[in-house]
């Protein structure tokens, strides 16, 4: 079982950047694949970004494709998702989520076991 702990969310103007962080608890964080969600308000949770538990593998969604990248510091117990040229279509509170599914590429919900309270992303336009 490991915890997260979201932060680095606010409010930012379009074409700004943000980078979040997602601090995981426990010894066992190298264990998991990683994910980044978000959900805007009135709609379903989608799939951001995932990355394998080396971090060397990375997958994304297209909508933010080139324009977030996932990382993880495994000595840190950290997962970050940089996110550059942001729209407003990017308001949403954004979720970090842990899987023990091996692999790199895990687009559904139903892959994590361990997810995190989420933080606010607002981007003006």
């Amino acid at each position: 079982q490991v915890q997260l702990a979201e932060s680095g969310g606010g409010l930012v103007q379009a074409g700004g950047s943000l980078r979040l962080s997602c601090a995981a608890s426990g010894r066992t964080f190298s264990s998991y694949a990683m994910g980044w969600f978000r959900q805007a308000p009135g709609k379903e949770r989608e799939f951001v970004s995932s990355i394998s538990r080396s971090g060397s593998s990375t997958y994304y969604a297209d909508s933010v494709k080139g324009r977030f990248t996932i990382s993880r510091d495994n000595a840190k117990n950290t997962v970050y998702l940089q996110m550059n040229s942001l729209k407003p279509e990017d308001t949403a509170v954004y979720y970090c989520a842990a899987s023990v599914v091996g692999g790199y590429a895990l687009p559904r919900a139903s892959a994590y076991q361990n997810w995190g309270q989420g933080t606010q992303v607002t981007v003006s336009s």
